[in-house]
């Protein structure tokens, strides 16, 4: 199965190179901010949260490339240290949401009847509620940092990825192969795991590729809005929003580098699902 999948889309005609340099570009952008939030805290020029009141929103010059935020801190040194923590609570979110929704997917194909009418209608209830707003309630109950956050997103993305997976899963599950398999006396956790996740892996990818993304947005609107990381960590929706009171008064880099970055990444994790899911998948553009 997967290798006629791959043997399908790499058959494509080559008018689809310009779309695969768009997707490798995608790809340099995201290994780059990957290798920044690893290796961030050795290449920041200052130290992230060393304060200067007589340097306050000073302009770009040598010492500091892209100027100083309102308390004199090096804006350059706060965007890469920022980094780490800001694609981290995202990949949580994605790498949780994805692993449990999977599992709920295989699940309830495999199985089918009530507990696939269960998993579907328990789905359908969280679905409901929008994550960042499930988000903020859980952050104003438990008070503000991430952990709370991350773990209601990461409960609110499950029915995005449960859905989609679900319904491949079922396609695979009704395949001959999968009965023949059953008639041989194969364990089912042998044929889960030797046949029904690698063929439904690309579209796992996929979608834990573009999730991220608007993962992403969720927490840095949260930390925005204080319930997330707090002050003086260098997270990127906590920069946009110490960044705004200065926005007036002629000093928008703070905000505007912040925002930068976050629009950087999400466009980039898109692009690079989207370039994934054609290649993978087989879907046309």
């Amino acid at each position: 199965m997967t290798s006629a999948l791959f043997a399908r889309t790499a058959s494509k005609p080559r008018a689809g190179r310009p779309r695969d340099r768009v997707t490798l570009a995608a790809g340099c952008v995201v290994g780059l901010f990957v290798f920044l939030a690893v290796c961030g805290p050795l290449l920041v020029p200052h130290a992230p949260n060393a304060v200067d009141p007589l340097n306050v929103h000073a302009g770009p010059s040598a010492t500091h490339l892209l100027g100083t935020d309102d308390s004199g801190r090096d804006l350059l040194s706060r965007l890469i240290a920022g980094t780490r923590a800001s694609l981290a609570a995202p990949a949580v979110v994605i790498a949780v949401s994805t692993t449990l929704g999977t599992l709920l997917a295989l699940v309830a194909a495999w199985f089918g009847g009530w507990l696939d009418r269960f998993v579907s209608g328990a789905l359908d209830v969280v679905f409901g509620f929008p994550g960042l707003i499930m988000a903020v309630l859980v952050a104003a109950v438990f008070g503000a940092g991430l952990t709370a956050p991350v773990v209601a997103l990461s409960i609110a993305y499950l029915p995005l990825i449960t859905r989609v997976v679900r319904s491949a899963a079922i396609k695979e599950r009704n395949l001959p192969y999968v009965s023949a398999l059953q008639l041989l006396g194969a364990p089912t956790a042998r044929i889960w795991l030797r046949h029904l996740l690698p063929n439904l892996g690309p579209l796992v990818l996929v979608q834990a590729t573009i999730g991220f993304g608007y993962a992403l947005l969720d927490v840095a609107a949260i930390s925005f809005l204080g319930l997330g990381s707090q002050p003086p960590d260098p997270e990127w929706g906590l920069m946009v929003a110490n960044g705004a009171p200065s926005i007036l008064a002629g000093a928008p880099q703070q905000s505007l580098y912040a925002g930068l970055a976050i629009l950087l990444v999400v466009v980039a994790f898109n692009l690079l699902g989207t370039g994934l899911s054609r290649r993978l998948l087989g879907e046309q553009a």
